[in-house]
């Protein structure tokens, strides 16, 4: 039940400005990434873009009194950097600070608590074409730009999120090409990395400054990584898998620095370091949200140079997946969960995001997601058994709202709590938006 996690376990729902807003050229934004990466053939499924995406930029009051409606109390979502900044630095676009004085403003009227992602992967693409994250200017640029978010709406906004997800921006933005901007090659990796956890402490310090009693976050995607076999070369796989995918960003901050005992290729980041940056690296920050989806298991791979490792896919594992092909995994959720909360310097663990894709249908128009219920029942169940046994859990948060613009799955994943017709717009709650208002009325799970 929903008083087994405490009176003040904090319920909310995520979202991601690129994803669900559209207006992608309206009142002064230009340009992020996506939408360069967007429009070049063959990069998103179906040929789909964000130009309308869920029409939330102008649908916004309607939507947040559907989170209201659904009983979540907490509402995540990003801040559109090219909206803010078109140049990404320098001018500032009053019409881009305007839409987000009005989403906060009517979030606070409906007594949902606003929670900002600052960047949530749409870079701009006027900072893209000078390099991007792989130009270490960009650690001022960043600065710049989450003073302008501090001060335009500190005064509202307590909780904020630094980065979303750091690792896939690296991974799939500048190395295996499979999201924005898409860059190919390793030789990426290591300054985007680099680059990304500066700017992940760097934001904490100007929101430390500029909002007083903020508390400060950053959240980083987790999978609990499992050897394929007990052999010695697997096990050092899943090492460097774990490396990888759960260490990287959150070590430096503590000031741990990078995991090269399990992952040695990571020495070579000293070429992109300077003098003075292992303490820039470092932030304490109030909480960390990590987001979990499922486990992965991996192997050695020879024909994986530099990694040395492969995951091996769920779907021939014969283990229950998701829509996508993701491994259901709630055991997986409660492991690292507890693998986090090892860290000293962890003080808070924030679920940031949880959440499944299902081949969703409407019949008689309703959405019976009992998938997706389950998957919630199970997930949820793992969280709780995390916090009864020690885990610092303070809340937790679904993905996500809206069916939505999927990345580089386009519209063809659903992951919404509501359903949405992209012809029409019309919204519709699912099973699932309606198991969740019960539950966050105190019915039983």
């Amino acid at each position: 039940m929903k008083e087994d996690f405490g009176e003040d376990f904090q319920w909310g729902i995520a979202t991601a400005a690129y994803q669900i807003e559209g207006a992608v050229h309206e009142d002064g934004r230009t340009d992020c990434v996506w939408d360069v990466f967007a429009r070049k053939k063959g990069k998103i499924r179906n040929g789909d873009h964000a130009q309308h995406a869920c029409d939330f930029y102008h649908r916004y009051e309607q939507d947040l009194e559907m989170v209201r409606s659904l009983g979540f109390g907490q509402f995540r979502f990003s801040i559109s950097w090219s909206r803010i900044l078109p140049e990404g630095h320098g001018t500032v676009n009053q019409p881009g600070i305007d839409f987000y004085n009005r989403l906060i403003d009517k979030c606070l009227s409906l007594g949902i608590e606003p929670w900002i992602t600052l960047y949530h992967w749409d870079l701009p693409q006027a900072l893209e074409k000078t390099g991007g994250w792989k130009n270490r200017r960009i650690v001022e640029w960043f600065a710049e730009y989450a003073a302008i978010c501090a001060n335009a709406f500190g005064d509202r906004v307590r909780n904020w999120i630094v980065l979303n997800e750091p690792m896939a921006v690296a991974g799939l933005g500048y190395t295996t090409g499979e999201h924005a901007p898409g860059d190919k090659g390793i030789h990426h990796f290591l300054p985007v990395v680099h680059h990304l956890a500066l700017c992940q402490a760097e934001g904490g310090r100007v929101l430390r400054q500029l909002v007083p009693n903020a508390r400060i976050g950053t959240a980083i995607s987790c999978s609990y990584v499992y050897p394929n076999s007990t052999s010695a070369a697997d096990v050092r796989a899943a090492r460097r898998a774990d490396a990888l995918l759960n260490r990287l960003f959150i070590e430096p901050a503590l000031g741990l620095g990078y995991p090269k005992d399990a992952f040695p290729f990571l020495s070579n980041i000293k070429r992109f370091m300077r003098e003075g940056d292992r303490e820039k690296l470092k932030f304490d920050f109030d909480f960390w949200g990590l987001q979990n989806y499922f486990s992965m298991v991996v192997q050695h791979s020879y024909l994986a140079p530099v990694m040395w490792l492969k995951e091996v896919p769920a779907t021939l594992r014969n283990v229950p997946v998701t829509g996508m092909g993701w491994e259901i995994s709630p055991v997986g959720m409660y492991e690292i969960l507890k693998q986090f909360q090892k860290y000293e310097g962890v003080r808070e663990i924030i679920i940031s995001e949880n959440g499944a894709a299902f081949k969703d249908s409407v019949v008689d128009g309703e959405i019976n997601d009992h998938e997706r219920v389950t998957y919630f029942k199970r997930y949820l169940a793992a969280v709780l058994k995390a916090k009864q046994e020690g885990v610092k859990i303070g809340g937790y948060f679904a993905w996500t709202l809206l069916d939505n613009f999927e990345w580089a799955h386009g519209y063809s994943a659903r992951f919404g709590l509501v359903f949405v017709d992209f012809n029409t717009q019309k919204r519709t709650v699912k099973e699932s938006g309606k198991w969740f208002r019960n539950f966050l009325k105190d019915s039983k799970m």
